[in-house]
């Protein structure tokens, strides 16, 4: 595939086959993921293949107790969920959190905050900072997965029980949990193309609300 291809076609796949991969696929997406830029190439990311059909289970448990608080807060009018594209969305999350220990691999994504530079620390918000040299490479591994015709599912919820993950996969003190990457042969048929807001809406020049369009195919 071509590397546009990838990028257009790499949606978050929600139903897996539980048949195993390869782990000569499984070391081409880690070694993706390796290569990914971090801040002074410190690379604090540390990644957990977890393949143990109970410790899969397991984790899916914990998946779900956030995940179903989320599901009751939608259905009582807490969260909105507008369009009908929106509602189908809900759907297939739910079917995912069900049954995602189907899926053969969990990778858990460990940051060591040693080697994050958080630069936005005092500015009085959330850092979003911090994950710019972990989240590289959970793309990288993203990308190159849809390349070998793997579908995988990116998920923060189970940083929730942080605590429980690591003892569970005996992750040292040092290293936090940044993400889990959910990994397995497509269920379903992967999108042709995603569907995202126009390039006009997103990106400005010069300054904010200042449209940047791109030019018009045989201008």
């Amino acid at each position: 595939m071509e590397l546009q291809e990838v990028i257009e076609t790499a949606g978050t796949c929600r139903y897996f086959r539980p048949d195993p991969i390869p782990d000569d696929v499984l070391a081409r997406v880690l070694n993706a993921a390796r290569f990914a830029p971090s801040g002074g190439n410190r690379q604090p990311w540390r990644f957990i293949v977890v393949k143990d059909p109970a410790k899969r289970r397991q984790l899916k448990e914990w998946y779900l107790i956030p995940w179903k608080a989320y599901l009751q807060a939608v259905h009582q009018g807490e969260i909105r969920v507008g369009s009908p594209q929106q509602q189908r969305a809900i759907e297939a999350a739910d079917y995912f959190a069900e049954h995602m220990d189907v899926a053969p691999v969990i990778v858990v994504v460990c940051a060591r905050l040693a080697d994050v530079h958080i630069t936005d620390a005092e500015l009085g918000r959330p850092s979003i900072v911090g994950g710019c040299s972990v989240y590289t490479s959970v793309q990288n591994m993203f990308l190159k997965a849809r390349e070998e015709g793997l579908g995988a599912a990116i998920t923060t919820l189970l940083c929730h029980f942080e605590p429980q993950v690591k003892e569970l996969l005996e992750i040292p003190e040092e290293l936090s949990t940044a993400c889990h990457v959910v990994l397995g042969w497509p269920a379903r048929p992967l999108p042709r193309k995603l569907t995202r807001a126009p390039l006009h809406e997103i990106a400005f020049v010069d300054r904010y609300g200042n449209p940047f369009y791109p030019p018009q195919q045989g201008s």
